[in-house]
């Protein structure tokens, strides 16, 4: 009679998904290539009086936050500056 080998030992408290070097979940980016390279983001008040909110973000590393009816259009006009000289879109591409 031949012997056994005997079974791996496993980390308790850890569930082996799939086959090693298999991906047990999505990747970094989806299927279909596409990936965030940046959003605007703007937050009308609920009620009259209420002050608007924008928040700006770019994979190149902005991120700016901003308050007040002034501050979101500006920060609007520089997203839209900004979509054109990005070095993430030197190909022509538009960011979101």
């Amino acid at each position: 009679m031949t012997a056994r080998p005997p079974r791996p030992a496993t980390a308790v408290g850890v569930e082996k998904v799939g086959a090693e070097g298999v991906r047990s979940g999505p990747g970094p980016r989806p299927a279909g290539g596409l990936r965030t390279v940046g959003f605007l983001r703007i937050v009308a008040p609920a009620r009259r009086g209420g002050e608007p909110r924008a928040e700006w973000f770019c994979s190149c590393g902005r991120y700016e936050t901003v308050q007040g009816e002034r501050r979101v259009h500006a920060l609007i006009a520089a997203h839209d500056a900004h979509r054109d000289v990005c070095p993430l879109l030197g190909d022509g591409r538009k960011a979101a």
